[in-house]
């Protein structure tokens, strides 16, 4: 199934002109895609009149009293780019409401997307579970948030909010996550650090983890610091405040970035990940499973 997207050469973007590099120019045309995607009916999938499905942004949850009102605070940025798209929370765990309190009030479609960095178990066993759990609902799961160029610039983003400089000394950054025990998740990470090293101009990231997964934060920074790096900055892949985010950035030797929250390139990644799932053969007949994880 294709989309057909008008191109007007009229319309240019301001930034057409500025060089980019291959990150910043991948999450330019990501966040012109996710645009033009909005108004784009699809061949055989939904009356233009009709409703949209609903986007469920599905956090972890935690006891941090910080972190509601940050996931709150991009929500309410996802929905300010995107005005009448319907969005609700749903949390795994620790916080309300939860996720299969938000599945049971909804009807029609959902596409369930996930406010995490890496396919863990949350996003292979705990989605598709929640999904199986409310046959009221045609309901797809998109991908996480990470990888993606829009990902690295958003942690650049807080990097330079917290006073980050890159070329004074020899300056290099660990890329903090919670962790998780398999192997795609760290696959995940290690491609975000990737990103992120591109989009500081070669500058070295290093993965650290919070739980399940090695090294540890401090672990990195001892081995950067032994690479001859003395000035070592943590970048965390942390939606909103919590019990890791927190734990990371107290093992920083010097600048820590705050959680992503509402910053702006994350809020297009929600809605690009969105706008991706829809475009997913998936719910629309018989031959189709009831949810899918769209690969990217």
């Amino acid at each position: 199934m294709t989309a057909q997207i008008p191109h007007s050469p009229s319309h240019r973007s301001p930034m057409a002109a500025v060089p980019l590099g291959s990150g910043e120019l991948a999450a330019e045309i990501t966040a012109q895609l996710s645009t033009r995607l909005c108004g784009v009916r699809l061949r055989g999938r939904r009356h233009p009149g009709a409703a949209a499905p609903t986007l469920v942004a599905v956090a972890h949850g935690s006891r941090d009293p910080r972190a509601l009102p940050a996931v709150r605070a991009l929500l309410d940025r996802v929905r300010a780019l995107r005005p009448g798209l319907p969005v609700r929370l749903g949390n795994i765990e620790l916080d309300r409401p939860l996720l299969a309190d938000t599945l049971a009030e909804l009807h029609g479609e959902a596409v369930l997307v996930p406010l995490l960095f890496g396919r863990g178990y949350h996003v292979t066993h705990d989605l598709p579970a929640a999904l199986a759990a409310a046959p009221h609902l045609t309901g797809r799961i998109a991908e996480p948030l990470g990888p993606h160029p829009l990902l690295a610039e958003a942690l650049h983003g807080r990097l330079l909010e917290a006073g980050f400089a890159a070329g004074r000394g020899s300056t290099a950054v660990v890329l903090a996550a919670a962790g998780s025990r398999a192997a795609r998740s760290t696959r995940d990470t290690e491609h975000i650090a990737r990103l992120l090293s591109d989009r500081l101009g070669g500058l070295p990231v290093l993965t650290a983890y919070a739980s399940a997964a090695a090294p540890t934060v401090a672990e990195a920074v001892r081995e950067l610091t032994a690479r001859g790096h003395d000035r070592i900055a943590v970048a965390g892949c942390f939606t909103a405040p919590g019990r890791f985010a927190t734990q990371c950035a107290a093992a920083a030797p010097g600048i820590a970035a705050e959680p992503l929250a509402d910053h702006p390139a994350l809020a297009r990644l929600v809605l690009h990940r969105y706008d991706q799932a829809l475009l997913a053969r998936t719910g629309s007949g018989p031959e189709s499973p009831r949810a899918a994880t769209v690969a990217v």
